[in-house]
């Protein structure tokens, strides 16, 4: 039997977002259906209420509903200390660990001659204007481990280094809980090159 064409139109928009296949978005529309008119609409709301008011902040590119974020007010995070990453949404993975108590600031992207995205598509020069006053000591390049985000680190390194600010990579590697027997070379020779004194 085939779906109502309002109601596949609906299982097609839910398979755009990331991780939801056919047969997810299919029951996540038929529970929305089961919550009625009233639960659509409040969904609804909700969503046009996230498209009209959250933004990026002015500053560092991350998530927030005001011009500048509660990460680039709060007088705590210490200001010496820089995580470079590609997307807004890898800040929030920062701030799950807790660990990370500095700043942050979002490219936008990454460096990816293929798809025709060059440095000047990204937010290089809000990075170095926040560099000017000298106040970050450290910049830690955290994008990830694929060829467009190695680029993109590589080329900041390049850039950075006139500068005299102290740059470095985040350590990658094995993962907790994961087997030698199935981990790449590279991922191997980048466990041994992050590895640090034990005790």
């Amino acid at each position: 039997m085939k779906l109502p064409p309002p109601l596949e139109a609906v299982v097609e928009s839910l398979q755009k977002l990331p991780g939801v296949g056919a047969k997810s978005a299919q029951r996540m529309a038929l529970h929305l259906l089961k919550e009625g008119p009233e639960g659509m609409a409040h969904l609804a709301h909700q969503l046009q209420q996230a498209a009209e008011k959250v933004g990026f902040c002015q500053v560092c590119g991350a998530f927030t509903d005001q011009p500048t974020c509660p990460i680039c007010l709060d007088p705590r995070r210490d200001p010496a200390s820089l995580v470079i990453v590609a997307e807004a949404s890898n800040v929030l993975s920062f701030e799950r660990s807790g660990h990370f108590r500095g700043r942050y600031h979002v490219l936008g992207g990454l460096i990816s001659p293929l798809r025709g995205v060059g440095p000047d598509q990204l937010r290089i020069r809000e990075l170095l204007k926040r560099l000017e006053d000298h106040a970050i000591q450290e910049v830690i390049l955290a994008t990830n481990p694929t060829v467009d985000g190695e680029a993109t680190a590589s080329w900041l390194a390049r850039i950075l280094e006139p500068i005299g600010v102290r740059t470095t990579r985040i350590g990658l590697g094995l993962p907790i809980g994961s087997d030698l027997e199935y981990a790449d070379e590279l991922t191997l020779d980048r466990a041994m090159e992050g590895r640090r004194p034990v005790g």
